[in-house]
């Protein structure tokens, strides 16, 4: 419970007071997409500075082989079991969504690694920049199936030897189109840009850049996880109605996909800072990046579902319960 002593977690906790009682107070867009574009900058920098000091060791190049793997497999696994209990284009909206992750979630943790004096690795943020997309690539290409599938369904052969056709399927989504917005999307342009900035310029970037990505990295994300406190409490109410399992499903996947990083960095001898953000990064869902291609690459899909779930249950639930969790275990598994 030490981790509700942390300012930050505090703000966001108050944020989700404050959402809760339908208070007005709200942070403006502008400012909200301002905060959200400082802190990955921040974060970038951290990393590139990071790693012009290591330079890409063999560990290195081990996990960020396991953060592409556990992207890969999750949402994989996901679909497969989601497809059983609801329509297989929600399952696949929801298992990209889980698939991939949650920067503030990330952030949240490396802030409370630090705190407590736990070293990691800077290459940890190229490992988040490598496990966004390919939930959304999977999730595209199963879609596009789907369709498929169902445009060929269509067809029907009546008596008589002649042809109907019922209502058109929905037209496939252009992959390249997908694969342009997953790859020079905004957010992730900045973040990998000013990590190659952080390794370009080093210790002497660091010492002139510390004021802003150091001095102000936890006022910053305390503001934004008060504003991330609001939006949860706010989209809480889209789950009402839905089934107890997929509440359920909101829970326990974290767990599951967190587990399944430490057994996979376990073996692998991956130290024991670099594995609880492999857990964290395995148990987030995305809330913004997946979210917004999939309303227009799924519109099929329900986004009350995926959404509702990442930001109404998950996100809170690591923020405040799974992120000392996940350290507490790594610890005590890797120590």
């Amino acid at each position: 419970m030490s981790n509700l002593l942390d300012p930050a977690i505090l703000f966001f906790v108050f944020g989700v007071l404050a959402g809760a009682v339908k208070s007005n107070l709200a942070i403006p867009p502008q400012i909200s997409r301002f905060l959200s574009l400082y802190l990955l900058m921040a974060l970038g920098l951290k990393g590139g500075f990071a790693l012009s000091k290591s330079g890409f060791t063999p560990e290195v190049t081990s996990t960020l082989g396991l953060a592409v793997s556990l992207a890969v497999i999750i949402p994989a696994v996901s679909y497969q079991i989601l497809k059983r209990r609801m329509s297989a284009y929600d399952a696949a909206a929801i298992s990209a969504t889980y698939g991939s992750v949650s920067a503030v979630t990330f952030m949240t943790t490396i802030q409370f690694l630090e705190t407590r004096g736990i070293s990691y690795g800077g290459h940890m943020a190229a490992a988040m920049a490598l496990m966004e997309s390919p939930a959304i690539i999977m999730a595209v290409l199963t879609a596009n199936a789907l369709r498929q599938a169902n445009t060929a369904g269509s067809t029907q052969v009546l008596g008589g030897g002649t042809l109907a056709l019922t209502a058109p399927a929905s037209a496939s989504i252009p992959l390249g189109k997908v694969l342009h917005e997953s790859f020079t999307d905004g957010a992730q342009l900045l973040l990998l840009g000013a990590m190659a900035i952080g390794m370009l310029t080093g210790e002497a970037g660091q010492a002139m850049m510390a004021p802003f990505s150091i001095s102000l990295f936890k006022g910053m994300l305390a503001f934004f996880l008060l504003d991330m406190g609001l939006m949860a409490a706010r989209n809480v109410a889209d789950l009402k109605h839905q089934s107890p399992w997929l509440l359920a499903y909101a829970l326990l996947a974290p767990l599951v996909h967190a587990s399944l990083a430490l057994g996979l960095a376990a073996a692998c001898g991956v130290s024991m800072g670099n594995t609880a953000l492999l857990m964290v990064l395995a148990a987030s869902a995305s809330y913004i990046a997946v979210p917004a291609v999939l309303r227009y690459a799924i519109p099929e899909a329900k986004p009350s579902l995926y959404f509702g779930m990442s930001l109404g249950i998950t996100f809170p639930f690591n923020i405040i319960l799974g992120i000392p969790l996940y350290v507490g275990v790594a610890t005590r598994v890797m120590s």
